[in-house]
């Protein structure tokens, strides 16, 4: 971590440590390198670079045009290495290679393709994530010290909009546009008109209060639930990828009667500010605009009061948005210096206008830690797989996952779970390869399983734990030859909990991260052993389908000795008989093929994400399972009570089809967690209403765990 000392610090202003703002020096930039990705950036005579291998075991490979569009590492005084065929891998090898080709193509350089390297699910080689850093010899000034980020493609319209300023400006159907947080914690206000109706002497704009009751949420994300509307109902734009993913949801812009009520007469508003730049357009004036106050960050409290704190927007957050009709578009960079609506410190908003036609796909930001980059949300491996069943996906821990499937309902998953089959792509959990002679000694520490006695081709569900024996994330971990161990949680920090222990000890080992470069799916119930007998081919030296025990895992392949290579473990969290199976994401298409045709004679189908729940316990509490008297679910978060007292909360509940009963789990206080113990459920305020309910053993349909141990021969 000492090598990153001489280009990041943490903000600091007064007592409070702020991470979100700007954390490099003026004139320094940082550029993410995926692993086996890429990154083309502009370098300037006398600046300085400088590559950081953040875990370890990477190669890298730069690549230098020189400005007569020749590949030359003489322009930085170095010898080349022949010609740039890692950059050619690179470029086919990852999703940030398309927009990099792009640059490089438009800038008039020429480099050939070659598909890139792939890595085997079997080994333990994925490649890791670089940082590319940037010292400028003559940094660009801009207000707050950052100037905007380089565009997403090349915009029709590109404006700078300062603190006190709205700007207009049309847009036509099909085309983006994208607001961004230039210097972070800024608050961009952002209204649009159907130009259609505004040519008919009607002002359509963008309803706030139409937009919640029809898509049923505070305010719209990318994917199915993302369309801004008017009070017609006529949909105006929809939101397409947003980093930020807090804006806020029942407020006006600043208006002249806020800051006067304030004691700041006369104070610049954006009210104002876009009644006089929509006068040419004829819209009548308000003294107050209904708009989409884009990372102006406002709650509703418990005393049913709205609450404002500083955005959560960081430097280059930005949201974009695509037009679903002609539009007329006002932008502000709001002005408010007096609360936190913008940080105590107005700054600019940059607005840009891209044509369409561009290959902007839903995303949602996503951070590895408070400190890591931002990064677009992923597709699976399985995700075009999963896609035939079902458009509606809803973002989950940096992917999208399938939501619902169109030819069921989640009653008929859970039968099929129970008596045939199913698949579900787990790709999503954290995946890290945790190398080297200490490797065993690291997991030792950090895990509560012992590691000495797992010998190879065994796993073990376990939890990493915080130094004060908080429990950070469980999951399996699998261990794969004397010194080399597959952690898979569902959490990055458990991951990187790994990577500081194993420095702050000066361990031997590396903790590489994985889960971009080996997706998962599972494959559950009763026949789920028969349909991948027909499908799997393990060598002589690994077990069967047939032998493979509880929690013990096999490299596999699918069909024969030449087939797409596997890791196939016998491990799940439905409480049935089933298996997981791993691969890289160049063979998910194969694999889920292979997996669906043997199947499909044995009843099975895809399981929504709504079907699955991965839960942690409270060392001072103990989870349990409940008997609910009466039909009613109650909700997650439901209080438990003995009495007066609140012993605990509800994580989940629902009405068991197999069992005919309400039915949830808990966890209570260790003092109230013994079976048959008689406790209440509390709704409304917690005292007013309350269901009875006796604390039982759970799984609850197989309290004896007979069923999970696959005696379905």
């Amino acid at each position: 971590m000492s090598l990153f000392l001489p280009f990041e610090r943490v903000t600091q202003l007064g007592a409070a440590r702020v991470p979100g703002l700007p954390i490099l020096p003026p004139g320094t930039e940082r550029h993410p390198v995926p692993g086996g990705g890429s990154r083309a950036v502009r370098i300037e005579a006398v600046d300085e670079i400088w590559i950081i291998d953040r875990e370890g075991m990477q190669l890298a490979e730069l690549t230098f045009f020189d400005p007569q569009d020749r590949s030359d590492a003489g322009t930085i005084g170095a010898a080349g290495q022949g010609a740039p065929g890692g950059l050619q891998n690179a470029l086919m090898a990852d999703a940030s290679g398309p927009r990099v080709l792009r640059g490089l193509e438009a800038a008039g350089f020429d480099v050939g393709r070659a598909p890139g390297p792939v890595p085997d699910p079997t080994a333990q080689t994925a490649p890791t994530e670089l940082a590319l850093y940037i010292r400028r010899a003559n940094p660009g000034v801009a207000k707050g010290g950052l100037a905007p980020p380089e565009p997403l493609a090349d915009p029709l319209t590109d404006l700078n909009i300062l603190p006190g300023e709205a700007r207009v400006y049309e847009v036509r159907k099909g085309q983006f546009i994208q607001i961004l947080d230039v210097q972070g914690r800024e608050c961009g206000d952002f209204q649009v008109f159907s130009l259609r109706a505004l040519d008919q002497g009607l002002e359509r704009d963008i309803d706030p209060t139409t937009k919640r009751t029809l898509i049923g949420s505070l305010y719209p994300e990318p994917c199915i639930f993302s369309k801004y509307l008017t009070v017609d109902h006529e949909p105006l734009v929809q939101i397409v990828q947003d980093t930020c993913g807090r804006h806020d949801i029942f407020e006006l812009p600043c208006t002249a009667r806020y800051f006067e009520d304030m004691g700041y007469p006369g104070h610049v508003n954006c009210s104002d500010n876009i009644t006089r730049d929509l006068a040419r357009w004829n819209v009548r004036p308000r003294k107050g605009w209904p708009a989409i106050n884009i990372f102006f960050n406002t709650m509703l409290e418990d005393a049913n009061a709205i609450g404002v704190d500083d955005p959560r927007s960081r430097p280059g957050d930005y949201v974009t948005l695509q037009a679903l009709t002609d539009l007329v578009c006002v932008s502000t960079a709001c002005p408010c210096d007096i609360d936190p609506a913008n940080g105590w410190n107005p700054t600019d908003i940059q607005v840009r206008v891209y044509d369409q036609g561009q290959d902007f796909r839903p995303s949602k930001g996503y951070r590895m830690s408070p400190d890591s980059p931002v990064q677009p949300t992923r597709e699976t491996g399985f995700h075009q797989c999963f896609a035939r069943h079902t458009r509606n996906f809803v973002e989950y821990n940096g992917f999208w996952l399938a939501q619902g499937m169109t030819g069921h309902r989640a009653i008929d998953e859970y039968w099929a779970r129970r008596e045939r089959a199913v698949v579900m792509d787990l790709s999503p959990l954290r995946k890290f390869e945790v190398l080297g002679p200490d490797a065993e000694a690291l997991l030792q520490y950090c895990l509560t399983s012992d590691m000495r006695k797992l010998s190879v081709g065994q796993c073990a569900y376990t939890a990493v734990c915080h130094e004060h024996g908080g429990m950070m994330d469980d999951g399996i971990v699998y261990r794969l030859s004397d010194s080399n161990f597959r952690w898979v949680g569902s959490a990055d920090a458990s991951g990187l909990h790994l990577r500081e222990v194993a420095q702050e000890k000066g361990l031997n080992v590396h903790v590489r991260s994985a889960t971009d470069h080996l997706c998962n799916i599972a494959v559950q119930g009763p026949n789920s052993r028969e349909l991948l007998r027909e499908i799997i081919w393990t060598p002589p030296t690994q077990p069967s389908v047939d032998e493979l025990g509880g929690f013990r895992f096999a490299i596999a392949r699918i069909g024969n000795y030449d087939g797409a290579p596997l890791v196939l473990s016998r491990t799940g969290y439905t409480g049935e008989l089933g298996f997981e199976i791993f691969c890289a994401p160049k063979d998910a298409e194969t694999v889920f093929d292979a997996v669906w045709e043997a199947g499909q004679p044995h009843g099975l189908i895809p399981l929504r994400l709504a079907a699955l729940e991965r839960r942690k316990a409270n060392p001072v509490r103990k989870l349990v399972g409940l008997d609910i008297e009466g039909g009613i679910v109650p909700a997650s978060g439901d209080c438990i009570r003995r009495g007066r007292a609140q012993v605990g909360e509800i994580t989940s509940a629902m009405r068991s089809p197999i069992l005919g009963k309400v039915i949830a789990l808990a966890p209570v206080d260790v003092t109230h967690a013994e079976i048959a113990t008689e406790l209440e459920v509390g709704q409304l305020d917690g005292l007013q209403k309350r269901l009875a309910a006796k604390v039982v053993r759970s799984p609850h349909f197989d309290p004896t765990k007979e069923r999970v141990k696959g005696n379905y021969d």
